[in-house]
């Protein structure tokens, strides 16, 4: 893609209006130095030198998208507590419009943290309770989801199987579409059903489970991987989505869209420092493309580069506009 193909897309999508729905949660990181082995187990001893939170979950996704367009809406819901409030308070300093926010009595704010020494995360402590099905989670997330359709250009289900998302909601989502570019994220465990939706996101061992096929190891290249194309092949029948994005870590990604053979785009990754979040960006930047009216093909060079951007960086990061221009211009 061309610098001036690449900045007409951007031009366009300032302007978008995105919904994202799904699992909210609140990304920890610890940052220190291995000075010692403990003297009460064999584990290593971690000084604390800094710690830093930002939203995760749908809620990395949508900052992932707040880098590039006009607004966007987060519909989820968090714990009445402590973490839960932060959360809230970080997603607003992102821009992101909180109004959709639902506050549980009973459910926790899930929170992940990660303790990371010597560039590499040494262990992550998850904090959850997975969400019960509510009635009224569930009516107020219609309601407020219908009352946004017309003001929004595209809607992203995030699922990270925590319960938010039920097959009801969706149902009841693309039911009232009109214009609205459709995506998801989806989680193997909660096996939703989304006809006609613009693309369809895993990464490559999710695919596996949800075709449930047994997982075989990479082949080099993509391309002659056989396992691949045919859970590929299978899960974009299977699911009848417009097209089937997989991602395959060091490999990049696998287009995959009825009536054209699977198009592979290499990674576009410099260094590795930490994968979190990578495929939050990846989503979030095909949706992007795929609502400024690029291509398929152009929409998962454009989650390529993105994502390759932010393996280069600690923490769950995000990618500017400036970083995907000059990843563009560095592999022309």
């Amino acid at each position: 893609m061309d610098p001036q193909r690449l900045q007409h897309y951007l031009n366009i999508a300032a302007k978008k209006k995105i919904l994202v729905l799904g699992d909210l949660m609140l990304d920890e990181f610890v940052w220190g130095n291995v000075v010692r082995i403990s003297p009460e187990a064999p584990v290593p001893v971690v000084e604390v030198e800094r710690e830093f939170s930002y939203p995760g979950g749908a809620a990395n996704v949508a900052r992932n998208l707040k880098q590039f367009c006009q607004e966007v809406y987060v519909l989820g819901q968090i714990g009445k507590d402590d973490a839960g409030e932060k959360l809230k308070r970080l997603m607003s300093k992102e821009g992101l419009r909180t109004d959709g926010l639902m506050v549980a009595e009973n459910i926790p704010t899930i929170v992940k943290t990660r303790i990371i020494a010597q560039h590499q995360q040494i262990v992550r402590v998850d904090r959850e309770k997975k969400m019960l099905r509510d009635a009224s989670v569930l009516n107020n997330a219609m309601a407020q989801s219908h009352a946004l359709l017309e003001s929004i250009d595209a809607i992203l289900f995030e699922d990270y199987g925590k319960g938010f998302l039920c097959q009801e909601l969706v149902d009841a989502i693309l039911s009232k579409r009109t214009h609205q570019v459709i995506t998801s994220d989806p989680h193997p465990a909660n096996l939703l059903h989304w006809p006609g939706i613009a693309v369809i996101k895993p990464n490559r061992s999710e695919a596996f489970a949800a075709a449930g096929i047994a997982l075989t190891p990479p082949i080099f290249p993509p391309e002659e991987d056989g396992a691949l194309i045919a859970v590929g092949e299978g899960l974009l029948k299977k699911w009848q989505s417009q097209a089937l994005l997989i991602t395959l870590g060091e490999q990049g990604m696998m287009l995959f869209r009825l009536g054209h053979p699977p198009y592979h785009t290499p990674t576009r990754a410099q260094e590795v420092f930490d994968v979190s979040g990578a495929g939050d960006t990846a989503i979030a930047l095909y949706t992007i493309g795929i609502s400024a009216g690029a291509t398929p093909q152009e929409a998962a060079e454009l989650a390529n580069h993105a994502a390759g951007i932010v393996i280069g960086k600690i923490g769950t990061a995000t990618c500017s506009p400036q970083e995907l221009k000059e990843s563009f211009l560095k592999f022309a």
